[in-house]
């Protein structure tokens, strides 16, 4: 069964540079190389109208692994999570 792992998270407006660099320099070294990961990749929504959100989905054969929680200072909420179960496949 393959899972979807999707991470979200929102920061003021402007502060998603600082908050995308958290992401690849300290969340993504916790996850890579865990066993069942197949993919993982990294969107950004700077400007969104209340903030900027980086998103973070991961594929994975077997139990995913969360992410680390991010400073407060870099975040406007806690980040939101879901695990999503693969039904079809498209072209």
């Amino acid at each position: 069964m393959a899972i979807a792992a999707m991470w979200e998270a929102r920061t003021e407006s402007g502060d998603g540079a600082a908050l995308a660099a958290w992401v690849h320099e300290v969340a993504l070294p916790v996850v890579t190389g865990a066993p069942g990961l197949e993919r993982i990749e990294v969107f950004a929504a700077p400007d969104a109208p209340d903030g900027d959100r980086v998103v973070v989905i991961a594929l994975w054969t077997g139990p995913p692994v969360a992410l680390p929680e991010p400073p407060a200072a870099l975040v406007a909420r806690p980040p939101h999570t879901w695990n999503f179960e693969r039904l079809s496949i498209g072209p």
